[in-house]
């Protein structure tokens, strides 16, 4: 099968780490971790199904995001508020 294939998910991978660059925002890198990973374990010889497959691949983009998030996003994580006119003297 297709995703039993080490260079398929390293593929995917490098994609969407190149899709990065084009759509900045930490979303799909964590994603091209997920794949990152996946590939790894079928190259160490992991024999594990589809379903597997795609629960490890969700669940390590997921916690690459947040992590990436937490060291790579605003800090105070919120939106800036002007209260005031700047052009008030």
């Amino acid at each position: 099968m297709i995703w039993q294939l080490w260079w398929v998910w390293a593929a995917a991978a490098v994609v969407l780490v190149i899709l990065e660059t084009l759509l900045p925002g930490y979303i799909l890198l964590g994603f091209g971790i997920g794949a990152g990973v996946v590939s790894l374990l079928v190259a160490i010889g992991a024999d594990l199904g589809l379903e597997v497959l795609l629960l490890i691949f969700a669940v390590v983009s997921l916690i690459a995001w947040v992590a990436m998030r937490k060291v790579f996003g605003i800090p105070g994580d919120e939106a800036r508020r002007i209260d005031h006119d700047i052009n008030d003297n």
